[in-house]
Formats: structure tokens, C-alpha cells, sequence
């Protein structure tokens, strides 16, 4: 018998949605019997804004269930910790922030990382941007969230390890904006810190990633240039590749475009390390930006003009046929030909048993840095121009 119902759900989604509504009015209930008691411990939110406080104290920074950055002192930089969705043991993972509240008013810049585990280059990128603002010399607000996805990073893992109906790893990068009421611990994570911390606070933000483990790229940009507000960002980055393309529903970089906050993604390089040549040159774009943006003074730095950036709107991937060890023949930014040969593969006695050639003209753009892969791994994608776009495009990982 199909498993769907006659309306086209799916008959787990709909369990799914059921709990999770049925959760929902059991939390209501619940908060409504011990709101007395939560009343004398917790301190309630700023009347008139949408900072709320739990009254916690985590090595000496404060924690907040919401935030307003309006309602923090200006000239000052501020460190806190957000309270994010429950463990199993109903405690909570908690987020840092770091807010740079300037002097003066000015636009709202958010920068976030961490969304995956094995990501380590953006959250340092991120830090270095952080750590080279003075709030008493800005016009506005830049706010950091440098480890979104806590236990993904707990254990440098790329997906969020979920322990609700077992242990299975979530790709938390495919869940936003969330839901606060959601079936899994991801979907209500994304759906605090989206509604109550990320898009309050926001008139344009920049979601750093790396690559994954085993699969490394190059420095590029990604996102919808066809916008205007996103085309001026990206543009002011001096890396060598930008990927123009508003990829995958649920990304967090989509969520606050849908919001109407202009987006984009940074990717820099391997997972799992630090690359310090590769991270100063995204720390030099993101400070064209704050520049661009007037929230911080002084002249512009490098820019895409500056290295003669290579445009591409769709990646053209080459996946494993064969297991057995990946010998490559190009090089991360290498450009190629249609029928160049970019890949062989060997099996345990040294013998070619597949050979793997580019099917567009473009650029490097990811290898596979594992050097085994099983048939159906990614062993690379190449960076090109497609002269017609149909849809959304789904890539594997």
C-alpha cells in the first residue's frame, strides 16, 4: 500500500508535524502551571525591546534567551552567551556572541559560523574580524556568532549528531530559518537564533563555511548576484572565484534573504585546519564591507578587480565510478577544457581502473582531499557558466 495520503503528505511528515504540534501545546501548558515559579527566578525582557536575559552567568558572560542590540551600551563590545535548544538532559547548548556596538548609529552587519562542525578557518576569520573592530570609532553594529551548530563542533563533525529517535547526523545548514517547535533538536536550534537573536538584528549578514572533510576548495564567494545589495559585497572580496548562485533551499544564507536581508557565503578552503593566508584574505573583504556598509572608516582594501576574479554560475560535478585510491591531475584554481583529463583512480594492485575528464570549460573550484573514495564520492567540481539556469540546482556533498 503507497505510503502517501490522499493529499500528498507524506504519512511520517505528517506524524512528525503532528508531534510536534502536540508538542507545542503541552510546552504552553506546561509554561502556563510554572510561570510563577520561573517568574522569580528569571529576570523578565526589557520592556520595550526584545532582550531577555535568563539571569545565568557562564564564566563571567551573561546569557540571553533574545536580543536587541539597541538595547546594548554603545562604544563598547559585548560578550554573551545565547541559550539555544535542549539536550536529552533538558539542559541547553548555548552560542557565543560577540556584539561591537559603535559609538554612533549606523547599519547592522551579523557574521556567522560554525553551522557545520569540521569548520574551523571561518570561525578563525570570523574571530580576526571581531578582533580588529573598535566600537568607539564605528557608526552602527557588527555582531558575531561564532559556533552555531555547538555539538557538531564538540566533535569537529560537518552534521549536528541528533538523539531523538537514535543517533543521526543532521545537516543543520538545511534547516533553516527553523522552527522553534520543530520534530528535531537542529530545526528548534535554528529556529531560536534565527527568530530571536540572527534576523532581529540584521540589515545584511555573511555566513562563513570551509569545505568538508575530504573534500577541499578553493577561496570563492557564494551567492545570488543578480542581486544588487549581494553583487556590491561579494565583489569586494580579493579571492580568485565567485560562485553566482542562490543554491539550496534551508541554507542560512537563503533564510535571511527570504527575510529581505541581503546574504551571501563565503567558503575558505579545508575543513579541519587553519589556512592563515587564506583566512586574511577574507578578513581583508569583510572589512571592505564593514567600509562599504560605513560602519567602519579608512580606505578600501583589495578587491575582486584586484585578481581578476573568475565568475561562474553552476558547478559541474565529477563523482567517483570506481573505489580505489584519487590521483589528481589538476590543481585547486587550475582552468580546464571540455575532455581534459582531471582525475585517475588506482586499485590496490596499482592498476588504472577509472580515468576522469572535465565536461565543461571553467575552473577548480573543489577536490576531494581523501585520497580512497568509494564509487559515488565527489572527486571534483568545476566552477563554469551555464548560459541557461533551470531551477534550483542540487549538488552532492
Amino acid at each position: 500500500m503507497s505510503d502517501k495520503l490522499k493529499n500528498g503528505i507524506d504519512r511520517r511528515d505528517l506524524l512528525i508535524a503532528s508531534i510536534a504540534t502536540v508538542g507545542a501545546s503541552a510546552a504552553l501548558a506546561v509554561n502556563a502551571g510554572a510561570a510563577n515559579a520561573q517568574d522569580a527566578a528569571t529576570p523578565a525582557a526589557h520592556p520595550t525591546s526584545g532582550t531577555a536575559y535568563t539571569g545565568d552567568v557562564i564564566r563571567g558572560k551573561k546569557v540571553i534567551s533574545a536580543l536587541d542590540v539597541n538595547d546594548l551600551e554603545p562604544g563598547q563590545k559585548h560578550l554573551l552567551y545565547f541559550q539555544g535548544a535542549q539536550m536529552p538532559t533538558g539542559q541547553h547548548w548555548y552560542v557565543s556572541v560577540t556584539v561591537a556596538k559603535g559609538a554612533r548609529p549606523g547599519k547592522r552587519g551579523v557574521l556567522t559560523s560554525g553551522v557545520h562542525g569540521d569548520e574551523m578557518s571561518n570561525i578563525h576569520a570570523v574571530q580576526t574580524v571581531m578582533n580588529q573592530l573598535d566600537p568607539a570609532q564605528m557608526s552602527g553594529t557588527v555582531m558575531a556568532v561564532t559556533d552555531v551548530a555547538r555539538p557538531a563542533i564538540e566533535s569537529m563533525q560537518r552534521r549536528w549528531p541528533n538523539q531523538g529517535r537514535g543517533l543521526d547526523l543532521i545537516d543543520m545548514n538545511r534547516e533553516w530559518p527553523g522552527n522553534e517547535n520543530g520534530a528535531t533538536a537542529p530545526s528548534r536550534h535554528a529556529g531560536l537564533l534565527f527568530n530571536r537573536l540572527l534576523r532581529p538584528n540584521a540589515d545584511f549578514a555573511i555566513d562563513f563555511h570551509t569545505g568538508t572533510t575530504g573534500f577541499e576548495v578553493t577561496a570563492f564567494n557564494l551567492g545570488g548576484m543578480d542581486v544588487p545589495e549581494v553583487k556590491a559585497m561579494v565583489e569586494l572580496y580579493p579571492v580568485g572565484q565567485i560562485f553566482d548562485n542562490h543554491v539550496y533551499p534551508g541554507v542560512l544564507h537563503n533564510a535571511f534573504m527570504d527575510a529581505g536581508i541581503p546574504s551571501f557565503t563565503p567558503e575558505i578552503g579545508a575543513a579541519r585546519v587553519l589556512n592563515v593566508e587564506m583566512i586574511s584574505l577574507f578578513v581583508e573583504g569583510t572589512m571592505n564591507v564593514l567600509k562599504h556598509h560605513g560602519i567602519v572608516a579608512g580606505p578600501m582594501g583589495r578587491t575582486g578587480k584586484d585578481v581578476n576574479v573568475f565568475v561562474g554560475n553552476s558547478a559541474f560535478p565529477i563523482l567517483a565510478t570506481q573505489g580505489g585510491i584519487v590521483e589528481h591531475l589538476v590543481k585547486l584554481n587550475d582552468k580546464v577544457e571540455p575532455g581534459q583529463k582531471v582525475a585517475i583512480q588506482r586499485n590496490s594492485f596499482g592498476e588504472v581502473v577509472a580515468e576522469y575528464t572535465s565536461g565543461v570549460a571553467g575552473e577548480i573550484a573543489g577536490q576531494r582531499s581523501d585520497a580512497m573514495s568509494e564509487p559515488g564520492n565527489p572527486l571534483v567540481f568545476i566552477l563554469f557558466h551555464k548560459p541557461t539556469m533551470e531551477g534550483i540546482e542540487s549538488y552532492p556533498e
